[in-house]
């Protein structure tokens, strides 16, 4: 029997049971539809944080004062940071802090390239009669700009020559008043004064200004101690080494040993790589979860072709007697699961594609999918192969079943 007449049967057995072929393939439809949606999050997930991980700069290093007992520690949050090192002060002993004497020993290790120290904290801001609360970041004008992965969306970064002016994010510029606040316009932080002479090419609602400003700005900093000093290694192929030499001096420095230690050095580049194996695994994961419902379809594959067989019992005994081999009874049924998953995983696709789409805005962007889906060629081939491959296995045996029944017991059937 020729391949196009076994699928020509093949085909009409899936439309003359229509009823119970769509309700299979709905069942292919929803596990197809959901591999789809998930991969779509777990892929926009990996491309929003290579972007945002890709920003950080693999030779800088951050320097920031107490350590957690337990040599490396990492987060998902804001001060995510692989730490390098333990110890840290008890609840009994001072706070420890950043000062000017750390800045010293830092400028002497030859193998860092630029030091820039901050502090931070949280500021009232007002502009044209509208308040609000955000972040305000006090940097070192003069290594601030060679050391930041920030761009410039408009307007310029800080100068050494600067007092009274700021660089904004670019949520706070365009939407966070309501009125755009662009450059040379002036905004209200705490009380004072300051003129904008940058906006930042990004979502952020942050705020930039020199160091000396700020300490003037936010009343619970104390002048000369730094919330965080960012380090610019100048060979990042000595990464690790530099860390070393790094810890080694500030801890001749501070007076601490190892355990002891009250100060903490992370590593975007090994931050990098930890969170892209940590996404990786969510990825597994979820999709191992999605696979779920594409077993249940391969289930419901398998009931229809075992019914199929059962229904068509004298047709094959029928079709055997005028000459129709096994290999083609078998072929018929394989090619009738084939169908199914076919069409199953070509609806599924669609549907999760829309899914995939629509869910940052029936979720508002919160959580995991904030950074939007993103739906690839891989996510669409891998789909539509393991749908096709489980109509496949799933009505193989059914298959194999029907190719053996024999003329005349086929025909006697009832």
């Amino acid at each position: 029997m020729k391949l196009r007449k076994c699928l020509k049967h093949a085909f009409d057995m899936v439309v003359h049971s229509k009823l119970r072929s769509w309700l299979t393939i709905l069942g292919i439809v929803i596990g197809v539809a959901s591999v789809i949606a998930i991969m779509s999050i777990g892929s926009g997930m990996q491309e929003q944080m290579s972007s945002q991980l890709g920003q950080l700069g693999g030779d800088l290093l951050t320097l920031t004062a107490g350590a957690s007992r337990g040599s490396r520690t990492f987060g998902m949050g804001g001060g995510d940071r692989f730490v390098f090192g333990g110890g840290g002060a008890t609840a009994m002993e001072e706070e420890p802090v950043l000062d000017r004497s750390d800045v010293q020993a830092l400028k002497s290790i030859p193998d860092l390239a630029l030091i820039e120290t901050e502090i931070s904290g949280q500021v009232n801001v007002s502009y044209l009669g509208k308040a609000g609360k955000v972040s305000l970041t006090g940097v070192d004008p003069a290594v601030w700009f060679r050391i930041t992965t920030l761009s410039i969306a408009e307007g310029r970064m800080l100068d050494s020559a600067d007092q009274n002016v700021i660089v904004v994010g670019g949520r706070l510029s365009s939407q966070y008043f309501g009125k755009p606040l662009g450059i040379n316009q002036m905004l209200t932080i705490n009380g004072n004064v300051f003129r904008v002479v940058g906006v930042l090419d990004d979502q952020s609602t942050s705020i930039y200004m020199p160091i000396s400003m700020a300490y003037q700005v936010l009343d619970d900093k104390s002048v000369g101690v730094y919330d965080k000093i960012t380090l610019k290694v100048r060979d990042e192929e000595q990464l690790d080494a530099t860390i070393n030499k790094t810890e080694n001096k500030l801890r001749m420095v501070r007076h601490v040993t190892e355990k002891t230690q009250d100060f903490s050095i992370s590593s975007s580049k090994q931050m990098q790589q930890t969170r892209s194996e940590m996404m990786s695994s969510m990825n597994a994961f979820l999709v191992a979860i999605a696979a779920v419902s594409l077993i249940v379809g391969a289930v419901g594959i398998a009931n229809t072709m075992f019914t199929s067989v059962l229904e068509k019992t004298k047709e094959i005994g029928i079709m055997k007697a005028v000459g129709a081999r096994n290999k083609d009874i078998m072929l018929i049924f394989l090619l009738n699961a084939v169908l199914i998953g076919l069409v199953g995983g070509l609806l599924g696709i669609a549907f999760g594609i829309i899914l995939s789409a629509s869910l940052p805005a029936l979720m508002g962007e919160v959580g995991m999918i904030r950074g939007g889906t993103l739906v690839t060629l891989d996510s669409i081939m891998l789909a539509i192969s393991v749908s096709v491959i489980i109509g496949m296995l799933a009505g193989l045996i059914p298959a194999y079943q029907a190719s053996k029944l024999r003329p005349v017991d086929a025909l006697r059937y009832e």
